[in-house]
């Protein structure tokens, strides 16, 4: 037999590389760790930062914002990577193009918001005015670009928990779909609440989420890969 079939609805094709798909599929268990990681450790560190106040897209600048910068675009080329992985290990079925198109997309906005960089303000870096300060063209496009970002990764979440309740895995459904609400309604809270410390600890607390998942699903797609190859 060339096909094998799972618990899954339908048959799942045998991946005639998975030593090519596996460690695509590892970037996005990485990705989302490492970013975070970094995050923090800049975010309590760096004189003048506030995670009550400041989103992590502001460490991109003063003289260390170079680092955020490699932060983002390194997590974004990971995320583009992922999402060939996730195309090369969902096929056939629910969500194979459209899931790994908007991970992919997620990938490319953050490789769009290291670019263009987050505008300062609120008191940072230090030494910056208080307030939210004017403007500019970069931190337009920025703004513009996670929201397009956010708003892919979270259509993702819905659509691999309709792939994974179709194929009866429960948990993973209700995982995915809890995942993308969890992160539209911080995402929301953080864009409408004009900087209130709730929304943006709950916006930190939403992006955790998110990237929690794309690592567990990516490691779980992984070991499956590994199984059919088995």
């Amino acid at each position: 037999m060339t096909q094998q079939t799972t618990r899954t609805a339908g048959t799942v094709a045998r991946d005639p590389w998975p030593s090519l798909t596996r460690p695509l599929l590892g970037y996005g268990v990485v990705a989302g760790p490492v970013y975070v990681a970094v995050s923090l450790a800049q975010a309590l560190t760096r004189e003048g930062f506030d995670l009550t106040r400041h989103a992590w897209s502001m460490l991109a600048n003063g003289d260390l914002g170079w680092i955020q910068v490699a932060n983002l675009v390194v997590a974004g080329l990971a995320s583009v990577a992922c999402a060939i992985g996730l195309r090369r290990a969902l096929v056939p079925g629910r969500g194979a193009t459209w899931a790994p198109r908007l991970v992919g997309a997620y990938g490319v906005s953050l490789v769009g918001a290291g670019i263009f960089r987050a505008d300062p303000g609120m008191g940072f870096p230090a030494g910056t005015h208080e307030g939210p300060g004017p403007v500019s063209w970069h931190g337009i496009l920025h703004f513009a670009c996670g929201a397009v970002g956010f708003l892919c990764v979270i259509v993702a979440c819905f659509v691999i928990g309709r792939r994974f309740a179709a194929e009866g895995r429960t948990g993973w459904a209700v995982h995915s779909w809890l995942t993308g609400a969890v992160f539209l309604v911080t995402f929301a809270a953080m864009a409408s609440s004009g900087g209130a410390v709730w929304a943006n600890l709950a916006f930190v607390a939403g992006i955790v989420a998110v990237w929690g998942w794309l690592s567990a699903l990516s490691l779980h797609l992984r070991r499956r890969t590994a199984s059919r190859r088995a």
